[in-house]
């Protein structure tokens, strides 16, 4: 679906808030595109530049730089860039101390006790730094392997960065402040406070819960829309603080906006782009006005169902947190927020007669006025968040809803041999078909698997045993686990996007262990594909 004439008043100008950078990402920019033009690699990774780290000062360093000799066309040699990385920096990723977590155990006691297949029972590459929404399915994992300090360091290092910035950075990186990723804090504290009962975890991460949500709350990620019935509901979008290339990509993102000439459409485009890294989904055909030219990705005029879903769950748990420490008062406020929205997301994105929640597109992304909802304004495509809000309880308790999604999930064409497309469109990125993420099984997942229904219980499983199979042979046959998965292939992992294959892999590696602990592995299923 292109959105193109209906939407024709939205704005391509650039008129947001820009989070200064720092003097060493500027510089480390520079050394990216001199390397760039130098090295010239078939598989040139912009990010390894950005994360070097000095050994000298930075200015000592620049000058060195800026005095390395020239060719007539400005380029640097081969050699002679080779040697002011090696003499003036240390190797990407060597600024960080490798421990052994006080609290690991190669098996704990009680670890998986669902598991009987002995085998099964397994244990991030270029990301080199904390991410903010893996890092929730990392806890996930950590819990279920018994490691409870390690995953309330996890929250309390997320919890710093809201009391340094206002709101969690998309990755601990200086070069990662101009925008967060989907807000799962709460999530992470609540699924903690579960299998521990730290009272001190929970009133350590209220204040900084209720700051993150105040950034959501306001300002640019705040928008009004008007339903059918002239009732006004207050929904929320990504909107990344930054309008120039990404610094970590930044030479992909120059390359990406060179044939637009007009600088605020340029400054709009890049905008789009730092939006789309902070929805998490970069890239994707979800994002786009005309798929699959990325130019016109329109990240900031989207309602995403489900950050909204999110942002639900988010005031549902500071709710039960607020209620355990005693602040009845904050509890009913977050409670009544959380209907509030329970209601704004099913006037805004549910389709009853495609049994999913819409993404919703907005005319305006200046949004400085009330929004009126157009059916038309919603994306009929398909894509895997149309199912996410059966995360939420307010959703998965509700048993005929519950029936009505799950058939359409089944009639989607989204499920595959080896678990839940992304999307059904091809596109070469990595957010689209054929692939498939962990975080998306999981939400999908454990929604079907928490509703009362015994049928919606088995085709979660269902999609578990799938997607473990194909983690388990893709181990087997490479040694590692990957950032993500071909859901048409078992065992195979997945392509595309702007950066080689990932393995380690956070997020992967919590999930299987999640669906273990779940569901278990009897003794007679078979672990390879089939």
């Amino acid at each position: 679906m292109a959105i193109t004439e209906s939407l024709s008043n939205c704005s391509s100008s650039d008129t947001g808030p820009v989070i200064p950078t720092t003097p060493l990402v500027t510089f480390l920019e520079r050394v990216q595109e001199a390397a760039l033009k130098t090295f010239n690699e078939t598989n040139f990774d912009p990010k390894f530049y950005v994360d070097l780290s000095l050994k000298l000062d930075l200015s000592t360093t620049e000058k060195a730089f800026d005095e390395l000799r020239k060719s007539a066309n400005g380029s640097l040699s081969v050699e002679g860039l080779k040697g002011f990385i090696e003499k003036y920096f240390e190797g990407a990723g060597n600024d960080m101390v490798y421990i052994e977590p006080v609290d690991f155990v190669p098996e704990p006691e009680g670890f998986l006790p669902k598991v009987e297949n002995p085998e099964v029972m397994i244990p991030g590459s270029r990301f080199r730094e904390v991410y903010y929404w893996d890092s929730y399915w990392v806890i996930r994992g950590l819990l279920a392997s018994k490691m409870h300090e390690t995953a309330k360091a996890i929250v309390t290092n997320l919890i710093y960065l809201i009391e340094e910035y206002g709101y969690v950075l998309n990755g601990a990186r200086a070069y990662y402040t101009n925008r967060s990723q989907p807000p799962l804090l709460s999530a992470m504290v609540h699924a903690i406070y579960s299998r521990t009962g730290d009272m001190q975890l929970v009133r350590k991460s209220l204040p900084a819960l209720l700051k993150e949500y105040h950034f959501w709350n306001s300002g640019i990620h705040k928008v009004t829309i008007q339903d059918a019935q002239s009732c006004n509901h207050t929904l929320n979008r990504y909107y990344a603080m930054w309008n120039k290339p990404r610094p970590e990509s930044s030479t992909i993102d120059t390359k990406s906006a060179s044939n637009i000439s007009n600088v605020s459409e340029k400054q709009h485009f890049y905008r789009e782009v730092a939006s789309a890294a902070e929805s998490g989904w970069d890239f994707s055909t979800r994002w786009m006005r005309n798929p699959p030219d990325l130019t016109t990705l329109a990240t900031t005029s989207i309602l995403p169902v489900d950050l909204n879903a999110y942002i639900l769950r988010m005031e549902l748990d500071i709710a039960f947190l607020a209620k355990v420490t005693g602040d009845n008062s904050t509890a009913e406020h977050f409670l009544k927020a959380s209907q509030a929205r329970k209601e704004a997301i099913k006037s805004v994105f549910w389709n009853a007669e495609m049994g999913q929640w819409l993404d919703y597109w907005l005319n305006d992304s200046t949004c400085q006025e009330p929004q009126t909802w157009e059916a038309s304004n919603r994306n009929q495509n398909v894509f895997a968040s149309n199912f996410i809000p059966l995360w939420i309880e307010s959703f998965h308790s509700d048993k005929s809803l519950v029936k009505k999604v799950m058939e359409s999930l089944k009639k989607s064409g989204l499920l595959h041999a080896a678990g839940i497309a992304t999307s059904l469109t091809n596109s070469g990125e990595q957010w689209d078909f054929p692939n498939g993420w962990a975080p998306l099984q999981h939400m999908i997942v454990e929604g079907l698997g928490r509703s009362e229904s015994k049928k919606a219980r088995s085709a979660a499983e269902d999609i578990a045993v799938r997607w473990i199979r194909t983690n388990y042979v893709g181990y087997k046959k490479t040694g590692t686990m990957h950032e993500k998965y071909d859901v048409e292939k078992c065992g195979e992992f997945g392509g595309g996007g702007e950066y080689a294959p990932q393995t380690g892999f956070g997020w992967s590696n919590g999930v299987v262990l999640a669906f273990l602990e779940e569901f278990g592995w009897p003794q007679d299923r078979k672990i390879g594909c089939e």
